[in-house]
């Protein structure tokens, strides 16, 4: 069965895109990117292969970039790692809050307004 997935190209003109030539693209993304061990297998689902692809118009090229940058920053920064206590002191600027519903996994959500960054300057 082949359901068509609309393409934006870089001229505004869509294309269609099949489930097919989809899976064909996420499987080509995971041979470039070569086999991932530990936490970066975790995030390299279809699914989040398939969306850094729709981010980059179905580029795999692009895609397997931006798919790399993510797995260096999330090795990097440890988002998943992050609690409460370590950030806590944001929300005394208003910066980060908690709101009051979980994830679908139960954790608590983080909604981070980098817009009320208080720097030194805003100090002056």
């Amino acid at each position: 069965m082949s359901v068509d997935l609309k393409k934006t190209t870089s001229n505004g003109h869509e294309k269609m895109l099949s489930l097919e030539e989809q899976q064909s693209l996420i499987m080509e993304v995971r041979r470039l990117i070569g086999p991932l061990s530990g936490k970066a297998s975790l995030y390299c689902s279809d699914a989040s292969i398939a969306r850094h692809l729709r981010a980059r118009n179905w580029n795999v090229k692009k895609a397997v970039k931006m798919l790399k940058q993510t797995l260096k920053w999330r090795a990097e920064y440890k988002p998943e790692e992050i609690r409460w206590e370590d950030v806590a002191q944001e929300a005394d600027t208003g910066k980060i809050y908690r709101t009051d519903y979980v994830d679908k996994h139960g954790r608590t959500v983080l909604v981070m307004r980098p817009s009320r960054q208080v720097s030194f300057e805003n100090m002056l």
